[in-house]
């Protein structure tokens, strides 16, 4: 993983998201989350998720 987007990931969570895997559920999702004051741990799970799948065609 990017350094970069690991700090994204863990500063501003959506940015994180939005940077990995575009707008999509998972972006909208993760405003929601933060929005509620959820502890970033989906928009790390997202980046690692979408580097696993990038990895395994």
């Amino acid at each position: 993983m990017d350094l970069i987007r690991i700090l994204f990931a863990i500063l501003l969570p959506p940015l994180g998201v939005f940077l990995q895997v575009g707008i999509g559920g998972a972006f909208w999702l993760n405003i929601l989350l933060t929005i509620l004051g959820y502890i970033p741990v989906h928009s790390t799970c997202c980046l690692d998720y979408s580097e696993t799948l990038s990895r395994y065609p």
